[in-house]
């Protein structure tokens, strides 16, 4: 497949990466030299230099005979004038454009984005993915990370073991024995800073990060066993009054459990703006790193802080100090992956990327095969794929354990009609299920094989 990516920050340079490493022809547009050349010099893509919205800096792109243009810059009306021009210049077939602007995205106005307007096929915006990233955290706060998956009947939870985990140095196997009614597997862990999709006779150690993929209504007993306690959120403090927080106070405030929420913003424009936009949200106006207001905001009787303001640094140090005046858990956003180490040593209990949630939704239109969501783990180095299996696909009418999948893919779960199923070596696939697969970064390509429909996908 043949892509134009344009804009080489961090989502561009993270998509570019993940498709010129399935052998994709990748080209990489950007004004900015150096960006293009970190990317030239280090992934397996070419490179242009210039305005992507310019017919002929996509020409030199390779627009002629490109299937598909991700439109991911800085700027959304740059990004929307690039679909317009590959569009109408040039045919590209498949159009993805990044919008941040919350008016863009209004429903009222989605006919704007048809093909006898502004041609997009699909429309990416990272401050709800990272809102409902939020949400998700705060609804399972003993994880930190977790993804709802077929129709929200399944959940994927990251969960550290700690010394006093009841099943540490049990065979995977025998937890399978043991809790036979547990619709869950553990289809990931991270030990000693590498990641890999465990053997039925691997055990966990205390300090592992696993990843479990587990039925919703199991989520609790499943964080149990891994001696985790489940706490309900009513009270949460929101730093940062700008698209995301808003959008997690809006959507606290939609749901039938009253959750109490407080948001601070330290610019008096914005703030005032989320005052008037929210109905039962109290909003102050100062400095979330003013342990003053903090109070002010009874962070030491609200059971989550979470910190979303466009500054990684203040969100981590404010994760913190309200660590530090009693607040039981933290959520930080966090712009900057190398920061993520830090997590750990600061007591933070759990933080977003929003380059991983927004590579996640641009990657889920890109995948061959019935692809309906994907979640990327880690700096990229795993997936969590759901896809639909239709009847020409390799899987349709095999037993899982005829199936060779490569070493580094397991079987989360099958959705078979309504109701979730854990499978067994004795399961069998049959069309029309929907099938969700943990694999590492280096089986993508293989598993986007046992998934294809049709070489004519696009």
């Amino acid at each position: 497949m043949k892509v134009i990516i344009c804009g080489a920050g961090q989502v561009g340079w993270q998509i570019a990466r993940q498709l010129s490493g399935e052998k994709n022809d990748v080209t990489l547009v950007d004004y900015n030299a150096d960006l293009v050349r970190r990317a030239t010099d280090t992934l397996d893509v070419q490179g242009v230099v210039g305005f992507a919205s310019y017919p002929d800096v996509l020409e030199r792109a390779g627009a002629r005979d490109a299937d598909m243009i991700i439109a991911a810059t800085h700027s959304d009306e740059v990004n929307m004038v690039t679909c317009e021009v590959a569009h109408a210049i040039f045919s590209i077939p498949r159009k993805i454009a990044r919008l941040r602007a919350q008016s863009y995205l209004d429903a009222i106005y989605s006919d704007l984005y048809r093909r006898d307007h502004l041609p997009i096929d699909v429309v990416i915006s990272p401050e709800r993915e990272v809102a409902e990233a939020a949400l998700q955290r705060l609804a399972a706060p003993a994880t930190f990370d977790t993804e709802s998956f077929m129709l929200g009947r399944a959940q994927l939870l990251g969960i550290q073991l700690d010394e006093d985990c009841p099943v540490l140095n049990t065979p995977l196997r025998q937890l399978n024995e043991l809790f036979s009614t547990l619709r869950a597997i553990v289809v990931g862990v991270r030990r000693e800073g590498r990641l890999f999709a465990p053997e039925p006779g691997d055990q966990l150690f205390a300090d592992d990060q696993i990843y479990v993929f587990t039925h919703s209504e199991d989520v609790n007993r499943a964080l149990e066993i891994f001696g985790k306690q489940t706490k309900k959120q009513e009270r949460v403090v929101i730093i940062g009054g700008g698209n995301v927080g808003l959008g997690v106070a809006k959507a606290l405030e939609a749901r039938t459990d009253r959750v109490r929420a407080k948001i601070i913003e330290k610019n008096r424009a914005r703030a005032e703006r989320a005052a008037d936009s929210l109905e039962r949200t109290i909003v102050l106006n100062g400095d979330g790193m003013d342990m003053d207001i903090l109070l002010e905001a009874s962070i030491d009787r609200a059971d989550a802080v979470l910190a979303v303001t466009d500054d990684d640094k203040t969100n981590l140090l404010v994760a913190v100090r309200a660590k530090q005046a009693g607040c039981p858990m933290s959520i930080a956003l966090v712009n900057d992956p190398t920061l993520a180490p830090l997590m750990g040593p600061l007591d933070i209990d759990a933080y977003i990327n929003p380059r991983a949630t927004t590579v996640s939704s641009i990657l889920r239109h890109i995948r061959h095969g019935k692809v309906r969501a994907i979640y990327s783990l880690g700096d990229a180095e795993a997936e969590m794929i759901e896809a639909q299996v239709l009847s020409t696909s390799p899987l349709a009418g095999r037993m899982i354990r005829d199936i060779e999948f490569p070493e580094g893919v397991l079987v989360g779960a099958l959705m078979k009609g309504d109701k979730v199923v854990k499978p067994t070596g004795d399961t069998r696939i049959e069309a029309g299920d929907i099938i969700a697969l943990f694999t590492m970064a280096s089986d993508v390509r293989e598993v986007e094989r046992l998934l294809q429909v049709s070489i004519d996908f696009f």
